[in-house]
């Protein structure tokens, strides 16, 4: 058995958490699956796999070797299927991330559009609020509004996202318009912490003493911030294609825009660079061009 043959039994094992099922799919014996991954470890002068009489599992070093396997023979597919004249057809599995509400609002739209475009494509979309690492949980491409670490990952910006502070005009009416933060001392506010512990302070531009508004509600879930703020409960802080829609139909303001701090990035990133298949470099380009033109995303003041 050759090494790139190898390298697909060790992805079959992993893939069904046993020899004898791996020998099935692959219709080889088991002893031919089991000399396979001894002679790859051999090879590699270490153990990639953890064995006994009843389980199985990677080690560390197996877990890290595995994804670069799958990209071995992910990029030896695309250039098969390159040179065969598929890459004009994208077909296979993508699987894409994003935060909940900017991937419900923006992602999954896109998504949609572009599953009519290509029959042979299936998506899993993942929208949740936290940081997915997409070698270790077997994503395709993210999108990151951040200011990205130094990394491997291949990144292609699309925007830069407004941070804003609003509140209803109820309650500025009530309240007063805070025209500097120095003012916010003055004011309620909903607060926003992703953890569920006490909400991050609120920064700007300028240093104005560190004064803060009275936080009264703090929330781990940005829509019933955002609500809060609709009803009159304060100021909120939010990104603004969260309050996007209350903002146009009047249900929210922002205010203090002078004193924004600088917008923040809007990238979709992926690990596969250059080589990325045919399904990927077709969504990003899809998706960018979509991204790009939303007003959210080329807003920033």
């Amino acid at each position: 058995m050759d090494h790139l043959d190898s390298l697909k039994v060790f992805v079959a094992v992993a893939d069904a958490q046993g020899f004898a099922p791996a020998a099935r799919r692959l219709q080889l014996s088991a002893p031919a699956v089991t000399r396979a991954i001894a002679a790859l470890e051999s090879r590699l002068g270490a153990q990639l796999l953890q064995r006994s009489t009843r389980s199985l599992r990677l080690t560390d070093i197996g877990e890290r070797f595995l994804g670069d396997c799958r990209r071995i023979l992910a990029d030896l597919d695309e250039a098969e299927a390159s040179a065969g004249g598929a890459h004009a057809a994208p077909k296979g599995a993508l699987a894409i991330t994003a935060s909940a509400m900017f991937g419900r609002l923006h992602v999954a739209p896109i998504a949609l559009d572009f599953l009519a475009l290509h029959p042979q494509v299936t998506i899993r979309g993942v929208f949740v609020d936290r940081v997915v690492h997409l070698l270790d949980e077997g994503f395709d491409l993210a999108v990151r509004i951040a200011r990205l670490p130094d990394s491997g990952l291949t990144a292609v910006k699309v925007g830069a996202m407004r941070a804003v502070v609003v509140a209803s005009p109820a309650y500025l009416a009530a309240h007063g318009t805070p025209m500097t933060p120095a003012e916010l001392s003055d004011h309620d506010a909903v607060g926003f912490s992703q953890t569920g512990g006490n909400a991050p302070t609120w920064s700007f531009t300028e240093a104005r003493d560190g004064t803060q508004p009275r936080v009264r509600l703090v929330t781990n879930a940005g829509e019933v911030a955002i609500d809060a703020a609709v009803r009159g409960q304060g100021l909120a802080r939010a990104m603004h294609y969260q309050v996007d829609a209350d903002v146009r139909a009047g249900r929210l303001q922002i205010v203090l825009a002078d004193f924004e701090p600088e917008p923040i990035p809007v990238h979709l990133v992926h690990l596969a660079g250059r080589m990325a298949p045919a399904k990927l470099r077709a969504f990003i380009d899809f998706a960018v061009e979509r991204l790009r033109a939303v007003p959210v995303l080329n807003s920033a003041r």
